[in-house]
């Protein structure tokens, strides 16, 4: 029996949104003069009058922009080292843990950012499908490469990843509508499994 096993990463595996954690650990005092001014943004976004995408763009990348691609992974690294496992929740850790591993395929699937989301799949030995950054020469651009990995996309990243795999059975996680189109897609579908 062939299975694949799709995890959301933030509020599934995680207790918190991984975005603001990173970029305040990051850059704690560029993070807090930034999120003040992308509050008037924030608000837009929960009433649903600008695009999820472009804030995101916007916050990340009046951190971000312009860091060097060697600093930004040397960050991610300490981030992970001093947030592993804390901001994981138990039952998953549990959980992923005591995965059968034989036949067993295993994705986290997130709008986080690749930069800091990767030393996570690592260690949970899955593969990241995720938001990714855009660096040239070295340099982060403020880009995406692509599309937000958010909603249908994630399945669409998923399909992608999955290309030629056969799967008897495809078992997905998560927490917020971001998800839905994931778990409708999943054989198993389970929201909020881990709260």
């Amino acid at each position: 029996m062939k299975k694949l096993y799709c995890f959301d990463f933030d509020g599934t595996l995680t207790y918190k949104d991984t975005m603001f954690l990173y970029l305040k650990f990051y850059n704690p005092s560029k993070f807090r003069v930034q999120f003040v001014r992308h509050i008037p943004l924030f608000i837009l976004l929960k009433l649903k009058l600008a695009e999820t995408e472009k804030v995101k763009k916007s916050f990340i990348g009046s951190i971000l922009k312009g860091q060097l691609q060697t600093k930004i992974e040397e960050k991610s690294k300490q981030f992970f080292e001093e947030n592993y496992p804390k901001i994981v929740r138990e039952n998953a850790l549990d959980f992923i843990h005591n995965m059968d591993r034989q036949n067993t395929e295993s994705l986290m699937v997130t709008a986080s950012l690749d930069i800091w989301a990767k030393p996570f799949a690592e260690k949970l030995q899955m593969n990241l499908v995720s938001t990714k950054a855009e660096f040239k020469n070295g340099i982060f651009t403020g880009n995406f490469i692509g599309k937000n990995c958010n909603g249908k996309e994630k399945l669409e990243r998923i399909k992608k990843e999955i290309s030629d795999g056969k799967y008897d059975k495809i078992i997905a996680f998560g927490d917020t509508s971001g998800d839905k189109a994931m778990l409708k897609w999943a054989n198993e579908g389970h929201y909020q499994f881990f709260h």
